[in-house]
């Protein structure tokens, strides 16, 4: 099949190139700047912008399977505002299913996010919720996932456990982190996520399914940044800040130009963990997929054991 990847040379875009094409599908990566891409042979790029309708008709043209990986991370505040998420997510969605629609394209596969809600908390969470329902309200069949936060080469969620520190504490041994790290994540590895967003890329049984899934472990923000140091043979020590003075940091932060604001601040009031766990679908169990620990080297011993964070 001839399918266009949007988003195709980012963090998970660039992993579910190389599956798609090592499943022999012809395959085109589409970003704003797609140049320089670090893409297997044999796949091709296009310049994309989803905010524009006409680029959006232009690229979908010819393909048989539009996968719509496009996202601004909701770790951080958008350069133009958190409209942006509205623009990007909700906007350049219905761009690229129109497209799709007008291209008689066959299949349509959303990367959304847990907790996907119209009414939701944080613009992130609404954007991708109002994505949601425009893929369902399409003629196309379509498939939406879910994930929780996705770690591996090339990603951002391991590194940003750190500029955190780097915002909050620069230069200090402590670690102010907001509400001491008590949200609760399911970090799920890229190298296990793209082979089943490939199948529904490839198979009818997940055509109208949405799919929320996770790696096999639940982890604090603050077990999160305890594996990282840990990892990297350093020391860390935590220390709750209150989720008051966290809130007014974080909006301060965002009113002049900060890289957080307050949208970060109201995603941290929430667990980004799956209500179901949904890997079954795709013939693996949870037990199958690799933990943050193996990723980062960390044995079981290890992780679990005396660390120098202190409450």
């Amino acid at each position: 099949m001839k399918v266009l990847v949007a988003g195709g040379t980012g963090f998970i875009g660039t992993h579910l190139c190389t599956e798609l094409s090592d499943r022999g599908h012809d395959v085109t990566a589409a970003s704003r700047s797609p140049t320089g891409a670090d893409l297997p042979a044999g796949v091709e790029t296009a310049a994309l912008d989803v905010t524009d309708a006409s680029d959006a008709a232009a690229v979908v043209e010819g393909h048989d399977v539009v996968v719509n990986l496009v996202a601004l991370s909701p770790l951080f505040k958008p350069s133009g505002g958190d409209e942006m998420h509205d623009r990007v997510h909700r906007g350049g969605t219905r761009h690229l299913i129109d497209a799709a629609e007008d291209a008689g394209v066959e299949r349509f596969v959303q990367l959304s996010a847990l907790g996907a809600d119209p009414d939701g908390d944080t613009a992130y969470i609404r954007a991708k919720g109002a994505a949601e329902t425009a893929v369902r309200g399409s003629q196309i069949p379509g498939v939406i996932y879910r994930p929780s936060v996705v770690f591996g080469e090339g990603g951002e969620f391991v590194g940003f456990t750190k500029k955190l520190k780097g915002w909050f504490a620069p230069g200090l041994p402590l670690y102010p982190l907001p509400g001491g790290g008590k949200t609760r994540f399911q970090p799920i590895w890229v190298q296990d996520l793209v082979p089943m967003i490939a199948d529904g890329v490839e198979s009818d049984d997940h055509l109208g399914e949405t799919y929320e899934l996770g790696g096999p472990d639940v982890l604090t923000l603050r077990e999160v940044t305890e594996r990282v140091y840990e990892a990297e043979n350093s020391s860390v020590s935590i220390v709750p800040l209150p989720m008051g003075l966290a809130k007014v940091g974080l909006t301060a932060m965002g009113a002049v130009g900060g890289p957080m604001g307050a949208d970060q601040y109201r995603s941290l009031q929430f667990d980004n963990t799956t209500a179901r766990n949904d890997v079954e679908a795709f013939g693996v169990s949870e037990s199958e997929l690799t933990t943050l620990d193996d990723y980062l080297g960390l044995t079981a011993t290890e992780a679990g054991g005396d660390t120098t964070a202190t409450a």
